[in-house]
């Protein structure tokens, strides 16, 4: 039981935070429920409105509480023209609420339900974001890195409110370890109708996680593509997970910045006829 929760909550704040592009961001606070939700606004130069991208962060096991804004996905997509919000998820940051380590207490059947409230957590955010002039909620799209992989499959399957997805290795780390997240995962999957692009890289923990996935949106004839990166070898954070889970830190961003860019602007920017 340890070496499945070991291996689904690691995500270092060091490899998170290294390298970090010097983005400007507001530090906002919305409401889910009862909890307020800490957030992170990147907003393009201009007055827009522009096309919006949600940002799932993973876990850091021990920095919970410290803020990461995420600077170099937010710098990334600002200079693509996006709005970006990025949301501590419950129990990081300053977002209320306690750890998922804490609320699932090393019982596996409790992680898919609390993955789904922060699912909940980062719908709740719309509201937010519809009262911001130069945020376009019509044409939204959803992203996330391992843990926040899952929450942005378990929001992109619920309806057609985001019109694109980006799964970046999400699950990958407790995939072989907990069937209740296997099954949540391909239900989430068999339901969606959203536009997603799938990406692992082949030294990650798994990249079944992510081909299962795209394997049932082709079944199902959804319109997905699937990324999967040649080993990749980060210069720090390698001891503690997969090397290839680090592929999406900012140490790999090059690696898959115009991959995500180029799939969320056919879906989130308005092109004129020629």
């Amino acid at each position: 039981m340890r070496r499945l929760l070991l291996a689904a909550s690691v995500l270092l704040f060091a490899a998170s935070a290294f390298g970090q592009a010097k983005a400007e961001y507001t530090d906002v606070v919305y409401r889910s429920g009862a909890l307020r939700i800490e957030a992170y606004l990147y907003k393009p130069d201009g007055d827009g409105p522009f096309p919006v991208v949600i940002y799932n962060h993973g876990s850091r096991d021990g920095r919970e509480r410290v803020s990461v804004p995420f600077q170099y996905v937010g710098s990334m997509l600002n200079k693509a023209g996006y709005v970006v919000l990025v949301p501590e998820r419950r129990g990081y940051g300053k977002s209320d609420g306690v750890t998922w380590r804490e609320e699932t207490r090393n019982d596996p059947s409790r992680l898919v339900p609390r993955l789904q409230a922060e699912a909940d957590d980062v719908i709740a955010s719309i509201d937010y974001l519809r009262t911001l002039p130069f945020a376009d909620t019509k044409r939204m799209g959803i992203m996330g890195w391992s843990f926040g992989g899952i929450v942005t499959m378990f929001a992109s399957s619920r309806g057609n409110t985001f019109l694109v997805a980006v799964d970046q290795a999400g699950g990958s780390l407790s995939w072989d370890f907990n069937p209740l997240l296997r099954a949540g995962l391909t239900s989430a999957a068999s339901k969606s109708t959203t536009p997603t692009l799938f990406m692992v890289a082949k030294n990650d923990r798994t990249t079944s996680s992510i081909t299962t996935l795209a394997s049932i949106f082709e079944r199902r004839a959804v319109t997905h593509q699937l990324r999967i990166y040649e080993p990749f070898t980060p210069s720090t954070g390698a001891e503690a997970v997969a090397p290839g889970h680090l592929i999406f830190s900012s140490q790999g961003a090059t690696l898959w910045e115009n991959d995500v860019v180029q799939f969320l602007d056919r879906y989130l920017k308005k092109t004129e006829p020629k």
